[in-house]
C-alpha cells in the first residue's frame, strides 16, 4: 500500500515522539502538529489498516517493523535534507528543517543518494 504524503509525516512525527517521550498518544500528535483529534484519529485508522502501526488497549501507538522502517526512512530523508541545505547554500537551521519537510517526499532515490554522499563527505571534512 503506498503511504500519501501526510502518512509518511504521521509515521516520522510518531517516531520523534516516541524517541521524546518514550511513547506516543493520538493527543501528542495532535498537540505536535496542531491537528485535531478527529484528523489524527482519521490518519491513525488509515495508517492501523496498511499495518504501519498498532494502537494499545492503552492508548499508546506503536510502529510496527514496516512503520519503523518506513518512518526511519522518511526520518532520515529529513534531517539529510536539512544538513544538506545548511551545509552547500547556507540557509538557516529554520528554513531548511521547513523545506526538507516538503522535499523529503519527492526526490528520488537517486538524488537522494547522491545529497546523502555529499551530506556525509562534507560531515568528514568537518571532523
Amino acid at each position: 500500500m503506498k503511504i500519501q504524503e501526510s502518512g509518511e509525516n504521521y509515521l516520522e512525527t510518531i517516531l520523534i515522539l516516541k524517541n521524546r517521550n518514550g511513547f506516543v498518544r493520538s493527543v501528542d500528535i495532535a498537540n505536535e502538529l496542531n491537528f485535531t483529534k478527529a484528523s489524527v484519529s482519521r490518519a491513525m485508522s488509515i495508517l492501523r489498516k496498511a499495518e504501519l502501526i498498532v494502537m494499545e488497549k492503552n492508548g499508546n501507538i506503536v510502529l510496527t517493523e514496516a512503520g519503523l522502517k518506513k518512518a526511519s526512512a522518511v526520518y532520515e530523508r529529513h534531517t539529510t535534507l536539512s544538513r544538506f541545505l545548511q551545509l552547500a547554500l547556507d540557509v538557516c537551521a529554520e528554513t531548511a528543517a521547513q523545506d526538507a519537510c516538503r522535499m523529503e517526499h519527492i526526490l528520488s532515490e537517486e538524488t537522494f543518494d547522491k545529497i546523502k554522499e555529499y551530506v556525509q563527505a562534507r560531515q568528514s571534512d568537518c571532523e
